[in-house]
């Protein structure tokens, strides 16, 4: 997750697909086919990341760079059926289902046999991390597609007002009932200091967001309402610890200590970029608190460590640590362990910072006291450098994430977001490891999927509102309903998976 730059977060893409080279020059050695991202803005065909690539390995590429969702989907149905193939998927946002098609229909190789040799860093990280070589591998051990490793990746997280807390003389909230003493005392003790009854205690956006407070009960199930414990995969979502946790949340819906428009409002809404204006938020469920305030008012608000549950400090992790199909190569291509041994580079320190900020001394450089910091002004920053010269932002590259680094930027607002976000690593969990779906069973999964999570969440929303009472009724009426829109099944098929 790089908050660190509020700019960056902002997209950075841009279409371009060129051809031949020009007479007289070289031809490229390889094809290399990509998605990165709507409304794009950056140019692989012009960007220095793949010039100083090409100067460090000789390696140079022909670009077709596709810059609309739908039409990258296209384009992977088209390669499917082995039409105008690649060298090499790069930026690929490959579903495990598409890695597992593409590969059985012979389209991409299997790259394990040339990783200890030729990609020689990476295979360490993977020897490393038994469970991302389980996660990009099929059952017979084939690696069809690369992944991108990064430990701070987005998630939904608690930011409360910490300038509140210390203007009411509030400890820190640690469990769920001195988050609702203090959510309280933001309601009613005008926080905000304008002598109104204006201040928004808890804000989010839908059930999703809410059910992230879940853990403060035990619950980290994932947006298939199930955990895998100890091999055993379960859900909560039935269960009387889900219960409670409505029927607290109806608790602080009922004494207006939630957004009363977090139901029927989009994030947008709610967001304020006048920093003039009063802040009405005390505690903000979002991956950062600038989705929602200005940049100037971050520093009011601190990252909230997970609640307390029974003495234990859990909270769901969204994604994990690992993004997969990031990068493939073809049976088109005749020399695969040259590509292998190019993208390996980007799982070193030095790659990655090449390719997500550039180089020292050109994009960035480190001061007296060991921060570093931009060598241009943030919207240079953002409009130029980032664009232009790396290809951070858009869709996800293959590499590694340079937590160090980020840690080390000057800025002290971003710099303490971004120690916050490191050591909420230490309490998250991923509530189901990664494992490769069969297409048959994938498919299974998303329709009851659909069915299910549309029911569950506006049931549970009703729940909090109050337009449902949680009596034995409704609830076993919920529980009952659940069933048969196949919460059983889906836990039936997500153990076949899970050891």
């Amino acid at each position: 997750m790089k908050r660190w730059i509020g700019l960056i977060l902002a997209g950075m893409l841009l279409a371009g697909c060129f051809g031949a080279a020009a007479e007289g020059q070289k031809a490229p050695d390889y094809i290399l086919e990509g998605f990165e991202g709507e409304n794009a803005t950056r140019n692989w065909e012009t960007n220095l990341f793949f010039q100083r690539m090409e100067e460090r390995t000789g390696i140079s590429f022909q670009f077709r760079e596709s810059t609309q969702y739908t039409q990258w989907s296209q384009r992977i149905q088209a390669m499917k059926a082995g039409e105008n193939l690649p060298d090499v998927l790069f930026k690929a946002e490959l579903k495990s289902t598409e890695v597992r098609d593409l590969y059985e229909a012979g389209i991409l190789i299997d790259l394990k046999p040339y990783l200890a040799e030729y990609a020689p860093d990476l295979w360490k990280l993977l020897e490393e991390n038994p469970e991302a070589l389980a996660a990009i591998s099929l059952e017979n051990g084939a690696i069809p597609a690369l992944p991108c490793f990064n430990t701070l990746q987005n998630n939904d997280l608690m930011w409360i007002n910490s300038t509140w807390l210390r203007n009411l003389k509030l400890e820190t909230p640690e469990d769920a009932e001195s988050l609702k003493a203090a959510l309280t005392a933001f309601r009613d003790r005008d926080p905000n200091n304008n002598g109104q009854k204006d201040e928004i205690p808890l804000t989010f956006i839908g059930m999703w967001e809410l059910r992230f407070l879940g853990h403060a009960f035990g619950i980290t199930d994932n947006d298939y309402y199930i955990s895998a414990r100890d091999g055993k995969v379960t859900s909560d979502l039935t269960s009387e610890k889900n219960r409670r946790f409505l029927t607290w949340l109806h608790e602080l819906w009922a004494e207006n200590l939630l957004d009363h428009n977090g139901f029927s409002m989009a994030d947008s809404m709610r967001q304020i970029t006048d920093e003039k204006k009063t802040n009405p938020y005390g505690m903000i469920l979002s991956s950062s608190a600038l989705t929602v305030v200005p940049s100037a008012w971050l520093s009011n608000y601190a990252l909230l460590l997970p609640l307390k549950w029974e003495g234990k400090q859990v909270y769901r992790s969204l994604a994990g640590d690992l993004v997969r199909g990031t990068f493939a190569v073809t049976s088109r291509c005749a020399n695969p362990e040259k590509l292998v041994s190019w993208v390996n580079y980007l799982y070193t320190e030095e790659g990655a910072l090449m390719s997500q900020y550039g180089l020292e001394g050109e994009e960035y450089s480190f001061r007296e006291d060991g921060l570093w910091e931009w060598k241009e002004d943030l919207t240079t920053v953002a409009q130029l450098i980032l664009p232009e010269r790396t290809i951070s932002s858009g869709a996800v590259a293959p590499g590694i994430s340079p937590v160090d680094f980020q840690l080390k930027y000057s800025d002290e607002a971003t710099r303490r977001d971004i120690e916050q976000i490191a050591e909420m690593q230490k309490y998250t969990v991923l509530p189901v490891p990664l494992v490769n779906l069969s297409r048959e069973d994938a498919e299974k999964i998303a329709a009851i999927q659909l069915d299910l999570s549309t029911y569950a969440e506006n049931t549970m929303a009703q729940f909090v509102a109050g337009d449902l009472p949680l009596n034995d009724e409704e609830w076993n009426k919920f529980c009952r309903t659940a069933e048969e829109k196949g919460l059983g099944r889906m836990i039936e098929i997500w153990q076949k998976y899970i050891r």
